[in-house]
């Protein structure tokens, strides 16, 4: 078995930023991850990253930007907190070595994004999550910080009390890639969930393969609430045949968006006025697709945004990158025609329930980045408010875990009597069948922390073997529905008979997932064993998505009802809550809190 201070699940931006600040806190520090972190999906972030930087900025219009984005649903603790930090971050980036793009005075270019009201996006070309993993990682590897790579967390070791309060976690147990092997990691401080989105629960999406979801259904199923998951961003472009990213920077850049008949439809079609192709995702990606169901997308699929008029030299110089992604997927020479779009599932909002440093109602469980929900993206993210995300609360989630001097807020741990239970229509009902064993372990009153984490061993150790040994239906099937019915039926446009659907073939999916085998029976870089393991973390996603967005009976930033064409703040200023309740998801929720060191009225968001 493993031991260290604190452990780090994933490494990607969010999990490298947490272990940096832990180990500078003093603690041994140790990353657990699937991927080499130069591998991580933050490498695919190409936009920039939001700091109020320039002397007419403030921190104080990122953060109204931010709350205006989330179409008031974020909490202001978190925004503000956000918006305080992301200029330090910045800062120690480019002290570490981010090769930021320059002006010719040497300082650090930023430029315009969508939903924001000063150009205050830093960026290192059309690649900026690939350098900022690269940095970031020579600071882990500078540091001596351990990374075990190619393990894929199986799960949680967490002891096991009816009480949430009352559970502790004490590490983790994955399955190793390359000997076969089910091994062991206590964590005596705490260990830090950083393990991604969830966006292989969609066919369309600009997200990895190794995006499942994991660490929200580890925390989900060990007593962690989920909070606002029926947000899901769809970015405006991508593109149509494989859901690779064209980031927001062309758009930033002065990229202009045309419909078949070559009008600029974000303007000449009313869909925002003032900022046209630079309104927030949420805003674009539903006039693309109005188009498109109107009859005037191209091929009745997508739209065209061209970046022609910017000229070669300013091309080249900062979207380089676009032009070699549309040549290779789509076969477009970016310099001399439009490229094709179309909407596609980006980043989910919601997230495992964490308070503004990273901690969960479980002590010893901590989450950063986009598996968190810290609450400050709220119904609707900002384009370049994703990596300073992952650098803000990843470095406050690594200081607290590893015992650093942080302010403590208040976290509200699950259904109480303050919490107002949730509904959904009469004739729709929970499945209590699981998707596979609980993540808590033995009782912890009986057990020391070792052995909690002995006993994790042992049941995934027997999982794995069930899976190898036994006869079953193989899960790419399973998996293949869920993404089919969520792409087809929760969406960017929802309705009540839809979602009713993808949960009838969500439960059917995982009545058909208790039956699943392996059919690779080998031991060693078993990646039919990885996604069958997997695939129960995507149902357990979907689920939780699609119950959320069937009981928001409103239209608020990226969720979008038929029969709702309003944000109703009277009834649905509230967070959505979802507690596993071992296989029985308990809906409730909980207010919004809009009041910091400012006050946020919500008004109606226009752009």
């Amino acid at each position: 078995m493993h031991e260290h201070d604190v452990l780090v699940v994933g490494a990607g931006g969010a999990g490298l930023r947490a272990a940096i600040a832990a180990h500078e806190a003093g603690a041994d520090v140790a990353m657990v991850t699937k991927l080499h972190p130069v591998r991580s999906h933050t490498g695919a972030a190409e936009g920039g990253i939001n700091a109020a930087l320039h002397p007419e900025d403030s921190w104080e219009l990122h953060a109204y930007d931010t709350m205006k984005g989330s179409d008031y649903l974020g909490d202001a603790p978190a925004v503000e907190t956000f918006a305080q930090d992301a200029p330090d971050e910045v800062i120690q980036l480019e002290h570490w070595g981010m090769p930021f793009s320059r002006e010719e005075d040497g300082t650090v270019s930023q430029r315009p994004f969508g939903g924001l009201s000063h150009p205050r996006t830093t960026y290192a070309g059309a690649e900026t999550g690939h350098h900022l993993l690269h940095t970031m990682y020579e600071q882990v590897v500078k540091r001596g910080i351990t990374v075990y790579e190619e393990q894929q967390v199986l799960d949680l070791a967490v002891t096991d009390h009816d009480d949430v309060e009352d559970r502790e976690c004490h590490g983790v147990v994955a399955y190793d890639i390359a000997s076969g092997e089910i091994e062991g990691y206590r964590a005596t401080d705490g260990v830090i969930l950083a393990t991604g989105g969830p966006g292989q629960v969609f066919d369309h999406t600009t997200n990895a393969v190794a995006n499942t979801g994991d660490g929200y259904a580890m925390a989900y199923r060990a007593g962690v609430p989920l909070e606002d998951m029926e947000f899901v961003q769809f970015h405006p472009t991508t593109l149509p045949s494989t859901g690779v990213l064209i980031s927001e920077g062309v758009r930033g850049e002065g990229g202009i968006l045309y419909n078949e008949d070559e009008e600029r439809f974000m303007f000449e079609h009313g869909y925002a006025n003032n900022e046209g192709e630079l309104a927030s995702r949420d805003v674009v990606s539903r006039a693309e697709l109005t188009e498109v169901n109107e009859g005037r997308g191209i091929e009745d699929e997508y739209v065209h945004l061209d970046m022609r008029h910017l000229g070669e030299e300013r091309i080249l110089d900062r979207l380089e990158n676009i032009l070699h992604l549309a040549e290779d997927f789509e076969g477009v020479d970016g310099l001399d025609e439009p490229m094709p779009v179309k909407p596609g599932q980006h980043y989910q909002m919601g997230g495992v329930e964490v308070d503004e440093n990273g901690q969960t109602c479980i002590d010893g469980l901590y989450a950063a980045g986009e598996t968190a929900c810290v609450s400050l993206h709220g119904a609707n993210r900002l384009g370049g408010n994703a990596l300073p995300e992952l650098l803000v609360f990843g470095a406050r989630a690594g200081k607290h875990a590893a015992g650093g001097d942080m302010k403590e807020p208040e976290i509200e741990t699950g259904p109480s009597a303050e919490s107002e239970a949730g509904d959904l229509p009469d004739d729709v009902e929970f499945g209590a069948v699981g998707a596979g064993d609980s993540a808590v372990a033995a009782d912890g009153a009986a057990v020391d922390a070792q052995s909690v984490v002995e006993a994790e061993v042992e049941r995934q150790r027997e999982r794995v073997e069930r899976l190898l040994e036994e006869d079953g239906i193989n899960h790419a099937h399973v998996r293949d529905d869920i993404q089919e019915t969520m792409t087809a039926n929760v969406n960017v446009f929802r309705r009540e008979d839809n979602l009713k659907e993808a949960l009838e073939d969500i439960r059917e999916a995982r009545e058909r997932y208790q039956h699943v085998a392996a059919s690779d029976p080998s031991r060693t870089y078993n990646t039919d064993l990885m996604h069958t393991m997997e695939t129960r973390n995507i149902i357990d996603i979907a689920e939780a998505i699609t119950v959320g967005a069937l009981a928001r009976e409103e239209f608020r930033g990226a969720h979008w009802r038929e029969q709702y064409q309003e944000r109703r703040d009277d009834e649905w200023l509230k967070h959505t809550m979802l507690a596993w309740n071992e296989g029985s998801p308990e809906l409730y929720y909980k207010p919004v809190l809009l009041e910091g060191e400012k006050e946020y009225e919500p008004k109606e968001r226009s752009y």
